[in-house]
């Protein structure tokens, strides 16, 4: 006979009634009953029980690829607008390149037809593109011969390429940022699946890169992977990542002041650590010689000398208190890097890129800027841009904690955004990240933060529409910007975020003056596409719609700096008070 089974039945998991935590912030009870928040709670409602992520996230990341890649079909920067086309044909102009020229040429070759001016890491990027697009069909990458190339096959597999990078940098970067972060906060693992979407469908990223044309998720999902690594501890990993970051694009120096005064916060506080600190000055200089190595080490051979001896100096390299024989190797090492740092950082370019709703370009509304020098305009933007995030840089600096990350980098980067010298509209994805992150904090998904962070998202994609109606791109910009107001409950398809619940259990409601503000905000928004897109602009004022877009913007930005940089003096103040605390029950 058989001997008894040990198996024993799974019980039946019950769902519970009520909920800690900041799963209060999901789960609305009326009449004794619980249902969704806010729509995006609805999508993953059965999950709430404790479905393995394993099973959820998988599912998390075909939906949203699924979006990113209907995004793609549209147009792109630049079709069919000889003769320079637009971001679409720089990128795989670079493309073309990195595969043809050897590494002396790099950064020399035709500079007034989309010369490379991203740092090194962009540069091998392009070059690993461009020789797996040349294995498929070498037409697409010919020197001088596919100039404005509009295969609909290069179109594929070049938002191919988008979608792949993104794929294996920032989401695996922001999936385990997630998973640490959420449990520092004693976050609920079904609170950080929402948080998690929510995340990745914002959509101004969505739209930059996978619309308009670009590669910014590798740039900030390598800034997402040094955050993770500062919260697992490990330092110098950071550095590393955040190293990639700048070589990749020099936008990341948004977040440059933050990192480098919490790195050397934890050098000092709450005690002087030498060692730790001349680690980390170490790994950051071998990190940037590693990536700039290939570069230099091409430009010292013999004709890659002569080709850099015969060619017009960089301003950098005139500017050398010493002379140096064209003919040698310091020359050429010389020569490379400098010109790098020319290209990579356009001065002559002048205090803003086109129309971008940031201080400088609101300011030249009124008061036309173009009448000071550009070396006195570079020398205000340098002192307001300081300026605006000394504060936070204080407040990370005396209190290095990887909690407070998020809202430094958030209050930093607007500072840079709003104050700083050649910002472009899409820049704005640089602040966007990190305060679309605090939704996976504690009370990330509560009624304030996420009528803060969706408001400010919201109004982010909202002043790239210009640019986005020159790539017919207003599509996409509608689906998805609607789209993600819906999800989190917001404006203008929901009031939910700024409604006042009856129980006391969501004490994180955003403020009356808050409110009253914001509907301002969204209302503005909603007037101006009736007004762009019904009345057409005075015939002397031409650009009035895309002026008035600034305004606003910059307006609205001015806020968000303002609120990132009071979350995170709340926070450095809950950290006094805790440190107070445990020192007087010490003494006791």
């Amino acid at each position: 006979m058989a001997p008894p089974s040990s198996y024993r039945p799974r019980k039946k998991r019950k769902f519970p009634s009520s909920y800690t935590g900041s799963n209060n912030s999901l789960i609305a009870e009326s009449g004794g009953k619980s249902s969704p928040a806010f729509p995006l709670v609805s999508f993953l409602w059965s999950a709430r029980a404790g479905v393995s992520q394993w099973l959820v996230l998988p599912l998390v990341l075909m939906a949203v690829g699924l979006f990113r890649w209907a995004v793609s079909l549209w147009g792109y920067s630049g079709f069919q607008v000889p003769p320079m086309h637009g971001d679409f044909e720089a990128q795989r102009h670079w493309m073309e390149i990195t595969t043809h020229l050897p590494m002396a040429k790099w950064y020399l070759y035709d500079l007034q037809y989309w010369g490379l001016d991203y740092p090194p890491l962009t540069a091998y990027h392009s070059w690993l593109l461009g020789k797996i697009g040349t294995a498929i069909d070498p037409s697409w990458f010919a020197l001088d011969k596919s100039r404005g190339l509009e295969d609909p096959l290069l179109k594929v597999f070049m938002r191919g390429t988008v979608v792949a990078s993104e794929y294996l940098v920032f989401i695996p970067a922001v999936v385990n940022f997630l998973r640490r972060y959420t449990r520092m906060q004693n976050v609920p693992v079904w609170s950080a699946s929402i948080a998690l979407v929510a995340i990745l469908l914002q959509p101004a990223t969505i739209l930059i890169d996978h619309g308009h044309f670009q590669y910014n998720t590798v740039m900030l999902g390598l800034v997402v992977a040094s955050l993770d690594a500062i919260l697992a501890g490990r330092m110098l990993w950071a550095c590393i990542f955040f190293v990639g970051a700048l070589g990749f694009k020099q936008m990341a120096l948004y977040y440059a002041p933050v990192l480098f005064a919490f790195l050397l916060g934890v050098c000092i506080f709450p005690k002087i650590r030498i060692l730790r600190l001349l680690c980390i000055a170490l790994v950051t200089l071998v990190a940037f010689a590693v990536l700039f190595g290939p570069l230099v080490i091409g430009a010292i051979g013999e004709e890659a000398r002569e080709l850099l001896a015969a060619a017009p100096q960089p301003p950098l390299l005139q500017q050398l208190p010493i002379d140096l024989d064209k003919h040698s190797v310091l020359y050429a090492v010389a020569f490379q890097l400098t010109q790098i740092i020319h290209r990579v950082f356009p001065f002559a370019r002048g205090l803003f890129e086109d129309k971008v709703a940031n201080a400088w370009c609101a300011i030249h509304t009124f008061y036309k800027l173009h009448r000071f020098e550009a070396s006195l305009l570079q020398r205000m933007s340098l002192g307001a841009t300081l300026g605006s995030i000394l504060i936070p840089c204080v407040l990370i600096f005396r209190h290095p904690r990887a909690s407070l990350l998020l809202p430094a980098l958030s209050s930093v980067a607007w500072g840079f955004f709003l104050f700083s010298f050649q910002v472009h509209e899409k820049s704005v994805l640089l602040p966007l990240l990190p305060m679309t992150l605090l939704l996976a904090g504690d009370g990330g998904l509560s009624k304030e933060t996420r009528a803060w962070v969706g408001w400010a998202n919201i109004l982010g994609t909202w002043t790239m529409y210009p640019l986005l109606k020159r790539d017919e791109l207003r599509v996409p910009y509608f689906v998805m910007t609607l789209l993600w107001a819906y999800l989190m409950g917001l404006p203008p398809t929901s009031l939910e975020a700024y409604r006042s619940r009856n129980s006391s259990e969501d004490n994180a409601e955003p403020h009356v003056l808050t409110k009253l503000v914001h509907i301002c905000f969204y209302l503005a928004m909603i007037a101006w596409h009736v007004v762009e897109a019904f009345v057409p602009p005075p015939s002397d004022k031409p650009d009035l719609w895309v002026v008035l877009n600034v305004l606003i913007g910059a307006g609205g930005f001015g806020l968000a700096y303002l609120w990132c940089v009071w979350k995170l003096i709340q926070q450095c103040r809950k950290i006094d008070q805790k440190v107070a605390e445990e020192t007087q029950k010490k003494n006791q």
